[in-house]
């Protein structure tokens, strides 16, 4: 019975059984969270930073390019700011969401 006992306890019992320290064991999974940080969150939360910097400064006059793929050119917005009235061609206006907007073309850019 003692044979028993001896192979159910700890192998390092008349070591002091200190164990490894805590933040050692956890350091490969911050790691990664940091990593993940710099490659993917970060350039990301300044992609949108720089998105709604160009939206703000919309103005009438602009070329722009929607995320469906219309180029026209901004000739108003409503009331709440929120809506671009965009004039595709002659006697053809559209209104479009300020948010689905994707790019400002410059001024002498054909495309």
């Amino acid at each position: 019975m003692s044979e028993f006992i001896m192979l159910l306890a700890p192998a390092n019992q008349g070591q002091g059984g200190g164990g490894g320290n805590p933040i050692m064991a956890f350091l490969p999974f911050i790691l990664i969270i940091v990593i993940m940080y710099f490659l993917m969150i970060r350039p990301q939360s300044k992609r949108q930073k720089e998105k709604q910097k160009m939206l703000d400064a919309l103005k009438k006059g602009d070329n722009v390019i929607t995320m469906g793929g219309i180029h026209g050119k901004v000739v108003g917005f409503t009331d709440d700011n929120k809506t671009v009235i965009l004039k595709i061609d002659d006697n053809v206006k559209v209104n479009v969401e300020r948010s689905a907007i994707t790019a400002v073309k410059s001024v002498g850019s054909k495309n």
